[in-house]
């Protein structure tokens, strides 16, 4: 548990809806992965971006790569950005839940394009995952601009998931 140490931006879980934690409010957490953070507050489930941790007391968790030795850009390290993004309600990253489909570099626009997919496609945490994918690859050297497409076809499902994320999840038949 810990204390609001000053107003706190946040988003409700599922549906994305924006929220304010007030200063010197108590609340749980319940997810702390990839620098962002799931709490409940009043008995809902919101959650905090990694870049306003601060606000909970908490250091903020950053994303750094070495720097680049040449102007390219690296997909190993695209990936490894990616695999910092986590669902909000299932402690698994994007990559191990099978919702990134495919990433294509362009080395001389230096842009990263992605198409990516959710669990559930009304999720009203689309906009908030597609833009810590934005900011999370826009962290890897040398890329200056990223394009995700969010797609749903094909249909997410659970077969997509790694077997390790599946088995996490208790999702391994």
């Amino acid at each position: 548990m810990v204390v609001a140490q000053a107003d706190c931006p946040a988003r409700r879980v599922p549906d994305g809806t924006p929220l304010t934690i007030p200063k010197d409010t108590f609340v749980t957490i319940t997810q702390a992965l990839g620098g962002n953070y799931t709490v409940t507050y009043h008995g809902q489930m919101v959650r905090v971006d990694g870049t306003d941790a601060a606000s909970l007391g908490l250091e903020p968790e950053l994303l750094s790569f070495p720097p680049a030795e040449d102007n390219q850009i690296r997909e190993e390290q695209v990936w490894e950005a990616l695999g910092t993004v986590y669902d909000p309600e299932i402690p698994v990253d994007l990559v191990n839940l099978g919702l990134i489909y495919n990433v294509t570099i362009d080395q001389q626009a230096k842009r990263v394009d992605i198409k990516m997919t959710l669990t559930a496609p009304a999720c009203g945490m689309g906009p908030v995952l597609v833009g810590d994918v934005e900011y999370r690859v826009k962290r890897v050297p040398n890329v200056e601009k990223v394009d995700v497409d969010l797609v749903f076809d094909p249909p997410w499902s659970r077969e997509m998931m790694s077997e390790e994320a599946q088995l996490e999840t208790g999702m391994f038949f």
